[in-house]
């Protein structure tokens, strides 16, 4: 027989007190993600770098505290807005230097333009020698104009320059940016201006100065008509021209316009000697390597000036319109096989001093410009009048004087020298500064020519 099974267990009321069954190991929970630190700024004091203090995570139900505002610097109200940064302009070779170091002021100096010329300056002096202090008044800029001047003795090519720059007929002539010939010098029959003279506007624009013009056929006519030679002319002539020489054909090197001055109609010598400088005149320098490929025809190009002829002291009877096309038939003749730019960039006839001239009057129009006597003007504020049998009308009218005001004159001649053209110097283009290094480096050239040297040669 099969035995019943017997079940043992605890009566229910020890059940209870028996401790519950051991549960298996719970897995513990995953750390609540850590919040990003906050990072207050503290403002920077003097003598200390800014201090920077981390937060950690702000327990559970908590607000995070708000950043604390940084205290305003000193000088500076509450509620006032912050101070714009200061920017400081450095000089080369404060690099290194701390910015407390550098001075705002001198910064804002670099900033402003040269000193402003008074006066003249040398470019070459009497000795022929190359002078380096008009680099001060140069700028780091490529629109500049640069014009000179050549001439005979007398003609007046200081005054002109002046008035071209920066003086007007008012003015006393001992005031002038360029010394006129004194009466002293004068009487001794010299020279006022040795060398080149130098000059710049503060509207850019270089005027150049000049000894005049000697030549052997020059010198030998001042001596056929009992003009008086300074004891400097007893050298050597051809010492005396290859000095002209150099400096025409430096002229014709650097400068935009070279104003050709005449006080009369016609010295022929004086364009001998312009075909003379035009033949020495030094070779426009190659390119570099670099752009010689992509310059291409341009590479063999020779660079000439504008060439204007500005007849000075002129009478009445040169503005007559037959007189005019003499002059200007004449001149285009006379270089007629030149290079220089000596047609087409200045006209009397679109100036309006002409008005009744059309503007195909002349045939071969030159860049010629006449300015009469300068000491005239003072004889016209009171010009002769009618006589007394005349009309009453007539009577209050000036006499004829046959041409513009000097005044008017000189500035139709600085509007139209001043808009001309500015063609490129050399290959490169050309700052102010780069063109003062660009004219020594051609003087040294030309004061070393074999050109000249051998024309010297022939003429011993």
């Amino acid at each position: 027989m099969q035995k019943t099974p017997i079940i043992l267990s605890k009566p229910p009321a020890e059940r209870s007190k028996q401790p519950p069954p051991p549960a298996a190991p719970a897995v513990p929970p995953a750390p609540a993600p850590l919040e990003k630190p906050i990072v207050l700024m503290k403002p920077r004091e003097e003598g200390k770098g800014p201090v920077a203090m981390t937060g950690a995570s702000t327990p559970e139900g908590t607000a995070p505290p708000p950043p604390a505002a940084p205290a305003p610097p000193k000088g500076e109200k509450e509620g006032q807005r912050p101070t714009q940064p200061v920017y400081q302009i450095q000089n080369r070779g404060m690099g290194t230097a701390a910015p407390s170091a550098m001075d705002p002021v001198v910064g804002q100096a670099k900033l402003l333009p040269p000193e402003r010329m008074k006066h003249s300056i040398k470019l070459v002096d009497d000795q022929m020698n190359w002078c380096d202090s008009a680099i001060e008044y140069l700028l780091d800029q490529t629109d500049v104009l640069v014009v000179g001047v050549l001439g005979l003795q007398g003609t007046g090519k200081s005054m002109v320059m002046s008035l071209l720059s920066a003086n007007t007929p008012e003015e006393d002539q001992r005031a002038y940016v360029f010394r006129a010939q004194s009466a002293e010098m004068k009487e001794r029959g010299g020279n006022q201006t040795s060398g080149i003279d130098f000059f710049i506007t503060q509207e850019r624009i270089v005027f150049l100065d000049t000894q005049p013009i000697l030549s052997p056929s020059i010198l030998d006519h001042l001596i056929n008509n009992d003009r008086k030679l300074p004891p400097e002319y007893n050298l050597p002539h051809t010492y005396i021209e290859m000095q002209s020489l150099q400096i025409a054909a430096f002229l014709f090197t650097v400068c935009h316009v070279v104003i050709v001055v005449q006080d009369w109609f016609t010295d022929l010598s004086l364009y001998r000697f312009l075909q003379t400088a035009e033949m020495v005149k030094p070779s426009t320098p190659s390119p570099s390597h670099e752009s010689s490929s992509s310059s291409g025809s341009d590479e063999g190009t020779e660079y000439y000036p504008h060439l204007v002829f500005l007849q000075n002291k002129a009478r009445r009877e040169d503005f007559c319109p037959r007189k005019l096309r003499q002059m200007h038939l004449m001149i285009d003749q006379l270089m007629a096989h030149s290079h220089l730019r000596y047609k087409g960039t200045l006209s009397m006839l679109q100036c309006n001093v002409f008005p009744g001239l059309p503007p195909d009057f002349l045939d071969s129009e030159v860049n010629l410009f006449l300015v009469p006597f300068m000491d005239s003007e003072a004889e016209n504020e009171n010009p002769p009048r009618a006589g007394p049998g005349s009309s009453p009308l007539f009577s209050l009218l000036p006499g004829y004087r046959g041409h513009p005001s000097f005044q008017s004159l000189v500035n139709k001649l600085r509007s139209q020298v001043m808009s001309m053209a500015r063609p490129q110097l050399s290959h490169t283009i050309l700052t102010e500064k780069n063109w003062f290094h660009y004219a020594a480096r051609i003087w040294d050239g030309v004061k070393k020519s074999s050109a000249l040297a051998e024309y010297s040669r022939l003429l011993a």
